[in-house]
């Protein structure tokens, strides 16, 4: 198996528990304003917040407001409904990962099935 080469860089923690994150990650993460951290594995995995693509955030928003909600209600389902969102994309990622993780071999014999081998 391949062995992949992991960017690491050790970086200090300040007595208030506070971290700077290196600006080749930063950068590199596109991390804006806000990042979310838990715990997986035995690590701390930090990534960043990127909001909901603004086409759904429209969807969700009319879809709202043709259920007839408008002012505080309507911000209050609207935060409910991306929060829905939120989990149900993050569920099938951590889905997808658990199936790729499950791979044992590179997927060539797949694509050799679905496309035929060229001698």
């Amino acid at each position: 198996m391949e062995r992949v080469n992991l960017q690491k860089k050790r970086i200090s923690v300040s007595p208030k528990r506070q971290i700077t994150i290196p600006l080749q990650f930063y950068n590199q993460l596109g991390i804006d304003s806000e990042v979310e951290c838990f715990i997986k594995d035995d690590a701390l995995v930090i990534k960043p917040v990127h909001e909901i693509d603004q086409t759904f955030a429209a969807e969700i928003l009319d879809d709202l407001v043709e259920q007839g909600y408008q002012g505080k209600e309507l911000v209050a389902k609207f935060k409910e409904a991306t929060g829905r969102f939120r989990k149900a994309v993050e569920k099938m990622i951590e889905e997808a990962d658990e199936l790729a993780a499950k791979i044992t071999d590179d997927g060539s014999s797949k694509v050799d099935e679905i496309f035929g081998r060229e001698d």
